[in-house]
């Protein structure tokens, strides 16, 4: 598990699972020969993308920032489909820090996709349950709405077996909401109507997580915008609005996604100064 230090903070990645999805999907209407010098693609023109959970401590409560695929939830197709070649371990990964999911008291979560929220339950008997039973679960309330209540797009992920088993435990808000003193989700839209990004400030360094804004390193072009992205001009403003603020006050970049990094710090060119890679990558 690769950590990086945030002033006396400790993030942690966990084990979530590893998708593998069309490049094109990725990077929307940017052409194969552009994007593909910056981010690895194979022969049939897939990508690999994590879905790995990032783990921290903040005045005494354990604290993840998604949840991960999941394991044990999906069909045969599904696997197929979305290129599934690993499934979430994020129990095993919690024992390695001496927790269990019980221990966890926070989830946040930046939307309500099945990539994000599949981690959220697991199987019981012909149901499920929740996998964090003693945490509160903290999303945006319209990307909440929009979960319990999907359209003719979005049913496709926003599914019912990672929310109704643990409806009682989610909290919502409006614009921006303070999680922890220095930890703040704010509501951009874009990715889904009601995506967020999260911040992460301690000891005068800080971390932004900007999730499906921009999933990997090679997103930070304000235009690379994913074909998956209910509403563009929204992910587009978000990024103008907050990736060259947080380039000028050097913020790292953490990832959910990236396959390559955990974290990237750019200079004002757009060079990468400093990294934290991940030990085992696919396609390098």
């Amino acid at each position: 598990m690769e950590t990086m230090q945030l002033g006396n903070l400790t993030l942690t990645w966990l084990n979530g699972g590893v998708t593998n999805l069309d490049g094109g999907a990725m990077f929307g209407v940017v052409p194969k020969a552009l994007w593909s010098k910056k981010y690895p693609v194979d022969e049939k023109n897939l990508v690999e993308l994590r879905s790995d959970p990032i783990f921290l401590q903040k005045n005494g409560k354990n604290i993840l920032i998604e949840s991960g695929l999941g394991k044990g939830k999906l069909t045969e197709k599904q696997i197929r489909n979305f290129g599934v070649m690993e499934e979430s371990n994020v129990e095993g990964s919690l024992a390695k820090l001496g927790l269990t999911p019980n221990d966890i008291d926070i989830v946040c979560m930046t939307h309500m996709h099945f990539d994000h929220a599949g981690g959220l339950t697991k199987r019981d008997g012909d149901g499920y349950k929740s996998v964090f039973p003693n945490a509160v679960i903290y999303t945006s309330q319209i990307e909440w709405d929009e979960m319990r209540e999907p359209n003719i797009r979005s049913k496709n992920t926003y599914w019912k077996e990672n929310w109704e088993a643990l409806a009682d435990q989610v909290k919502t808000f409006t614009g921006e909401f303070v999680v922890e003193e220095g930890i703040r989700m704010f509501h951009t839209g874009g990715h889904s109507a009601g995506h967020s990004i999260i911040t992460i400030e301690n000891e005068g360094e800080k971390a932004v997580h900007m999730a499906d804004i921009m999933p990997t390193h090679a997103h930070p072009n304000v235009l690379w915008v994913l074909a998956y992205d209910d509403y563009p001009m929204d992910s587009i403003y978000a990024k103008q609005k907050w990736i060259p603020a947080e380039i000028e006050a050097g913020s790292w970049f953490i990832f959910y996604h990236d396959a390559l990094y955990r974290a990237v710090k750019w200079d004002k060119e757009g060079n990468i100064m400093d990294a934290v890679e991940r030990k085992y990558q696919k396609n390098r």
